[in-house]
């Protein structure tokens, strides 16, 4: 999305890109400093990784009766990297994130969603 190659990304990280690989496809997990660490390369708050990331319940109930679900795995992201493989997804994101009001933001992701006849 910001035209910065893995190769890159490492280089600033100072791991190779196919460790960037591994941690993209999900075949190792990203610690916490590591992730702040990316953060901080792509200029972004560690919040934009887990933006629309599903609400997970806590271990321990607040209330009687609240699910305890805990840090359950979430289905495969796959979909992600294929449409981030693609050419239209990759012009979509290039644009997006050019896209500097977090309210238009919010509006073009409101308007694809009733494109996709998506319910909020």
């Amino acid at each position: 999305m910001l035209g910065m190659s893995q190769e890159k990304l490492g280089e600033h990280l100072g791991i190779t890109f196919q460790q960037i690989q591994k941690y993209e496809k999900g075949t190792n997990r990203i610690g916490a400093s590591r992730l702040q660490a990316i953060a901080r390369v792509m200029n972004v708050p560690v919040s934009f990784f887990f933006e629309d990331a599903p609400v997970l319940a806590p271990l321990i109930p607040a209330e009687p009766g609240m699910p305890t679900a805990g840090f359950q795995e979430s289905q495969s992201t796959s979909y992600v990297v294929d449409f981030l493989s693609s050419s239209e997804g990759l012009q979509l994101n290039k644009a997006f994130v050019r896209i500097k009001e977090p309210k238009v933001r919010r509006k073009v992701v409101d308007l694809v969603r009733a494109l996709a006849g998506e319910e909020d």
